[in-house]
């Protein structure tokens, strides 16, 4: 479509977790688009913000991003991707996301809520269950929206269960245990609806 004098493709999508959209243009009509939306958005407010400000909306979304939770070392099922994959005709990884998909995955990405004080989790850090460190830490940050510390990271997928241990994890934050809650669903939108208003 064109918005403005400007040619774009635009995907009702958003790594915010709202109801947004991304527009892919050619370099050289950048700055266009950038002045017609800046000038279409100034009477409803609209504002730049930066990629921590995105990162922290994504974090209360439980949205994953590319090489953080997303990396070739992960397997779909792990990253809770499977249900977009279909093993119909070949592709590189079939084979081994077919061997997952039948087994299992071995571990999950998980969402957590951190009970931080003066630091926020970044990513690395280990993740306990009791006396033993079971996972890590892929990202996280203060989510502003729901004012509480995230983290997103992998853990064994025996340990998830029905949700019924949320509260049995800690996550180390500059070398001291802080108490970590399991979620069961995003804490922003979690059925989704603002994205499809």
């Amino acid at each position: 479509m064109d918005v403005g004098m400007v040619p774009a493709l635009v995907g009702r999508i958003s790594f915010t977790g709202d109801l947004g959209y991304e527009m892919w243009v050619r370099p050289e009509h950048l700055r266009t688009l950038f002045t017609t939306l800046q000038a279409a958005g100034a009477p409803h407010g609209l504002r730049l913000f930066g990629a921590r400000a995105l990162d922290a909306l994504r974090l209360e979304k439980s949205f994953g991003s590319w090489a953080r939770e997303y990396r070739p070392i992960y397997g779909p099922a792990e990253a809770g991707m499977d249900p977009f994959v279909k093993l119909d005709g070949t592709f590189i990884g079939r084979d081994a996301a077919a061997v997952e998909r039948a087994a299992g995955p071995e571990r999950r990405l998980v969402t957590f809520t951190v009970d931080a004080t003066d630091a926020d989790v970044v990513g690395d850090e280990p993740i306990w269950h009791g006396d033993e460190a079971v996972g890590w830490v892929t990202s996280g940050g203060y989510a502003h929206w729901s004012q509480t510390s995230v983290a997103l990271g992998y853990v064994p997928a025996a340990l998830i269960g029905d949700g019924t241990a949320a509260d049995a994890f800690d996550i180390e934050v500059l070398g001291d245990r802080r108490a970590a809650r399991l979620l069961t669903e995003p804490l922003f939108d979690p059925a989704g609806k603002r994205m499809r208003a």
